[in-house]
């Protein structure tokens, strides 16, 4: 085979995998590291090292643990109490009259402006910080179940009465499953907003924890620590939503999500 062709080859894999693009943010994370100095910005090397430490003592293994259940909890919980409500509110015009202006009043709150709050209501637990990813994973999800709803065309809709389906058949046969892609992306969405808001609460609320091992590195002046935990966090959301990205092509393709890149 051509050697150009081969290389040429090899390359696209590399591009379509994400590979190129993460050679290319090392490549310039370490350039801006030399520049600026290791004390303001660690470079890869140092962040490796950084965080060779707090795996051989544990800490980052036992601070992931805590943080990912606190994550895939409040998301999940959010998630199973957001898609009702917006079958509910895109399904019903009278609850759509009564609940969207709550929904369109608080989805603009941010989740960590109800830390202090929930922190008096529930206590310093993990009560409080599952409450809070619960907030910030909801509201994508009922945007998004609600846009699923409203975007069904009334033939089918048409079609299932003409066939004599009542309206509780129409609402489990046509509406649900022809929601599902945009219940699909509301979900993803939740997630990011799961993990964002787990560090604000951790960093304010907790001994323990990916947000309180950012917000406590700074006592030690350890940015390399610090950018262990941003690469967990990151690295964390990046295999989630293609693990997301893998399910819905899998089991959910039969209600028509695809995993368009």
């Amino acid at each position: 085979m051509d050697m150009k062709k081969l290389a040429a080859q090899i390359f696209d894999f590399l591009l379509n995998k994400g590979l190129v693009t993460w050679a290319l943010l090392v490549l310039i994370w370490g350039i801006a590291a030399l520049i600026n100095g290791t004390e303001f910005l660690p470079g890869p090397l140092t962040t490796l090292r950084g965080g060779k430490e707090i795996v051989v003592n544990g800490v980052l293994f036992q601070y992931m643990g805590i943080s990912f259940m606190r994550i895939f909890t409040g998301w999940a919980l959010g998630i199973v109490t957001a898609v009702p409500i917006g079958l509910l509110i895109g399904q019903f015009r009278i609850v759509r009259r009564i609940l969207e202006p709550f929904i369109n009043f608080f989805r603009f709150i941010p989740a960590i402006g109800f830390l202090t709050l929930f922190l008096m209501w529930l206590g310093v637990g993990e009560e409080s910080k599952i409450a809070i990813i619960i907030y910030a994973t909801m509201f994508p999800v009922i945007i998004n179940t609600i846009a699923g709803v409203s975007s069904i065309s009334p033939v089918m809709i048409q079609v299932a009465q003409s066939q004599g389906a009542s309206a509780g058949q129409i609402f489990f046969t046509v509406t649900v499953p022809a929601s599902v892609p945009h219940i699909f992306t509301g979900v993803r969405l939740g997630l990011s907003g799961a993990i964002i808001s787990i560090v604000a609460a951790e960093m304010l609320a907790a001994q323990k924890g990916i947000g309180y091992l950012i917000y406590t590195s700074r006592l030690y002046f350890r940015t390399d620590w610090i950018f262990v935990g941003i690469l967990t966090l990151g690295l964390t959301g990046y295999f989630s939503d293609r693990l997301l990205r893998y399910f819905g092509r899998t089991v959910l393709k039969r209600f028509g999500v695809t995993d368009r890149k």
